[in-house]
């Protein structure tokens, strides 16, 4: 079982980790897209992520998204709407 971590960060540290893991979501969720799809936008400068299928990359995307969701539900609630 994975044990938990308690971190002391401000919000500018946290706001910095939080754009981040949003970077990395998005690219996970964009590399499933195409992957699914085969087509990106011309005007796009997008780099896939390497992975098996489709599936793999919406599951790390997912990782990904639950993290944030994690970080997010612990701000306080003044925090929560600037992240």
């Amino acid at each position: 079982m994975a044990k938990n971590l308690t971190l002391r960060l401000t919000r500018g540290e946290i706001g910095q980790i939080l754009d981040g893991l949003e970077v990395r979501a998005t690219a996970w969720e964009r590399t499933a897209d195409y992957l699914r799809t085969g087509e990106m936008s011309a005007d796009d400068l997008f780099i896939a992520e390497e992975c098996r299928d489709e599936a793999e990359a919406k599951a790390v995307a997912a990782d990904y998204r639950d993290i944030l969701r994690k970080i997010r539900g612990q701000l306080p609630a003044t925090d929560e709407t600037r992240y």
